[in-house]
């Protein structure tokens, strides 16, 4: 098997879930996985990507700022709430690279001026992750306080296993390159969508997982009756299961959508894997 062919079930999911929506995060002008230049122009080390027996998220400092008992939700503004919204996506996964159900995330971070509310509970918030591992945040970017970069703090347990407690990090903070604590293996991936930004991660949690046979996830599904060795073509809507073929190759749809340029099979490993 080579590389092209080698898919990782999170780019699959995360397709799954933008398709019909938006474009899949792997087309969305950045990389699918967090990731940004380092200080002297060398690229860090990603975000973990999910391949079958990849290594746990990296753990952080909890921090003097966490409380227990924080809301069920997931939203922490309202209308009134200060600062550019934030709406943060991504998946929990174990180390095969399976989505984890049910898995709590709970959340907390500064706010607009980098104060936390240690007498309520803005800005602090728990959830948990559907049956396809996903989760979604609204929120505002963290000010900034002394001697910190950026950071929102989460607390990660897959159901009766241990808590992963970390911090996720913004691309081109200044303050990067000098908090002690900063690890560029957290950062998201952060993009602007108009007066708002939206930003991706995923987990990957030290939950033993027993691997499947197929780079599809369970929630993929193909149709009765798929086209097949048509050639593929800008403005057509294919169905997941719908055979191409280009530049001399086959490929098998992964997920349904509707091509546009660019999107070439070869280019799109989210949408498309070699027959």
């Amino acid at each position: 098997m080579d590389e092209e062919t080698k898919l990782s079930r999170k780019t699959v999911l995360r397709a799954a879930l933008a398709a019909g929506v938006a474009a899949p995060v792997a087309l969305l002008g950045g990389p699918a996985l967090a990731r940004t230049a380092a200080v002297g122009g060398q690229a860090p080390e990603l975000t973990p990507s999910c391949h079958d027996d990849d290594d746990p998220t990296p753990e952080q400092t909890e921090g003097p700022y966490f409380k227990p008992n924080s809301p069920e939700r997931t939203s922490l503004v309202t209308p009134g709430t200060q600062g550019t919204r934030l709406t943060v996506t991504g998946y929990v996964f174990g180390l095969a690279c399976l989505p984890v159900n049910r898995a709590l995330l709970d959340f907390w971070q500064a706010d607009v001026n980098g104060a936390y509310d240690n007498t309520g509970f803005t800005f602090r918030g728990h959830q948990y992750t559907n049956a396809q591992g996903a989760f979604t945040l609204s929120t505002i970017v963290p000010g900034l306080y002394p001697g910190r970069t950026r950071h929102i703090h989460v607390k990660v347990q897959a159901p009766g296993r241990p808590i992963l407690t970390t911090q996720l990090y913004f691309p081109n903070e200044p303050r990067n390159n000098t908090d002690t604590i900063f690890d560029a293996r957290l950062l998201m991936t952060v993009r602007d969508n108009g007066s708002a930004k939206e930003a991706a991660f995923d987990f990957v949690l030290n939950v033993p997982q027993t691997p499947t046979t197929t780079g599809t996830p369970p929630t993929t599904s193909t149709t009765s009756t798929p086209p097949g060795g048509t050639t593929w073509a800008a403005g057509t809507a294919y169905a997941a299961g719908a055979r191409v073929t280009y530049s001399g190759r086959d490929y098998v749809c992964l997920q349904g959508h509707t091509a546009q340029p660019g999107w070439e099979p070869p280019n799109v490993p989210a949408l498309w894997r070699t027959a």
